[in-house]
């Protein structure tokens, strides 16, 4: 069986990063950290974006290094544009919902609401999970 592979959006990597995360959330995004971080690139500049103490920025800026960051190509812009004729989605999150479904990767978001439309995309909240 193929194990899942998640790409991680901004309000997620800032829950965890701050220890803002449900116990069962903090474990599994460190199951996740300790395999493979991947993140869009709308992701890196939205968290490395923030005015951040130089402290905290580190923080930033180190997790974001040993991310794997799925950059635009041509096809995540086609499903991009396919995403956002079919629904009324912001142009951040389909850019980041169009990476997940190219790349096959299930989503993790706290903000479900921005992605709940979206055909084939398997989203995940971080902060809603049970044993």
């Amino acid at each position: 069986m193929e194990q899942l592979r998640y790409l991680i959006d901004t309000n997620s990597v800032i829950d965890y990063l701050g220890n803002k995360l449900p116990l069962i959330g903090m474990e599994f995004m460190n199951s996740i950290i300790d395999t493979a971080v991947n993140v869009s690139v709308i992701t890196k500049i939205e968290v490395l974006g923030f005015n951040a103490t130089k402290e905290h920025y580190e923080l930033l800026t180190d997790f974001m290094s040993d991310a794997t960051i799925f950059d635009l190509t041509d096809n995540v812009v086609e499903a991009c544009i396919d995403i956002r004729k079919k629904n009324r989605t912001k142009l951040p999150d389909a850019i980041i919902a169009a990476t997940a479904l190219f790349h096959n990767l299930v989503l993790i978001t706290r903000n479900t609401s921005d992605f709940k439309d979206i055909e084939g995309l398997q989203v995940i909240n971080p902060h809603l999970l049970e044993r």
